[in-house]
């Protein structure tokens, strides 16, 4: 993922999009973000901006503007790896779907970061233990196409087809009761989507 331009972009709370997860990723690869990877800017990232700032000697009011980034840019590569990782998961998880199916599979994985119910963070979500039939059967060891990692980033800026759902599966093969008795939210492709 390239860095994003220093002249173009101003990041604050507030936002979410593949632009904060990459902000969050250089933070956190120079000690200032400790917390998980969410790819939303909220008052951690903010505070993490603010210190980042101030010990660069750039003006601290926790927005990520052109300044900022363009120093952050030259302290810290930007890898993508938690863009990759769910790039990943989509492919694994509904290479054969459309388009929207796989964004809606992101955007689960985007909706359990922001419930109390699951980890708040990209990559616990994803590698939770018994949660994605991708990871436990290695199909997460694929390599994404561009289509999974275009899904992946039209999620994390935001696009949720499901409406907030917490949950997905294939009523075709699914075995699992529990999974059968959520109501249905809608139905993409083969997955049908719950809360």
């Amino acid at each position: 993922m390239a860095a994003p331009s220093a002249g173009a972009q101003k990041l604050e709370q507030g936002i979410q999009s593949e632009h904060v997860l990459q902000l969050q990723e250089q933070l956190r690869d120079l000690g200032y973000f400790k917390a998980g990877l969410t790819g939303y800017y909220g008052s951690i990232t903010k505070s993490a901006v603010r210190k980042f700032q101030q010990a660069q000697g750039l003006s601290a009011d926790g927005i990520a503007g052109p300044a900022t980034l363009n120093r952050l840019n030259k302290k810290a590569k930007a890898e993508g790896e938690t863009l990759r990782q769910l790039a990943k998961l989509i492919h694994g998880e509904a290479r054969g779907e459309s388009f929207e199916g796989q964004v809606a599979v992101g955007a689960v994985v985007l909706n359990r970061v922001q419930s109390n119910a699951f980890p708040s963070s990209i990559p616990q979500v994803i590698f939770q233990k018994g949660q994605f039939t991708a990871i436990d059967d290695g199909q997460f060891n694929t390599k994404p196409t561009a289509t999974s990692y275009k899904a992946a980033r039209k999620a994390l800026n935001g696009a949720d087809p499901t409406n907030g759902a917490l949950y997905y599966y294939n009523p075709k093969i699914a075995t699992s009761l529990w999974s059968k008795s959520r109501p249905t939210l809608l139905t993409i492709g083969q997955h049908d989507f719950t809360r």
